[in-house]
């Protein structure tokens, strides 16, 4: 399984994972000019900004580990410009990882959402 194939796969789990958990799945993959948010939900009130972290070896350290400092700044960049073409949305909002591990061969041995991490 290659990278763009792993973070396919974890990002459908995502969303599978997020919507168990009662979230509703606004949209998946916006994308503009600055970049592209893996999911966006609504988990009660919030607007929830998701990044979906997938690894198979902890050699780079764990998917919570791998948002950086500027990732979290595209981020918040990539949320505004969200907020500035999208109407009627929550005005509370936040932002969540998804970490996921899974085996070379796609099976997923974690999953787990770290409530605002940003």
């Amino acid at each position: 399984m290659n990278r763009k194939e792993l973070g396919a796969l974890g990002e459908k789990k995502a969303a599978e994972y997020l919507k168990k958990k009662g979230y509703r799945i606004r949209e998946t993959n916006f994308r503009c000019r600055e970049g592209e948010i893996d999911i966006i939900a609504q988990d009660k009130d919030y607007l929830v900004f998701v990044e979906v972290r997938t690894r198979t070896g902890s050699d780079f350290g764990t998917p919570e580990e791998s948002v950086t400092a500027a990732k979290k700044d595209k981020l918040v960049s990539l949320a505004l410009a969200y907020l500035q073409t999208h109407h009627n949305v929550p005005a509370l909002w936040r932002f969540d990882v998804v970490a996921i591990e899974a085996t070379t061969d796609g099976r997923i041995s974690r999953i787990d959402v770290v409530r605002d991490a940003i």
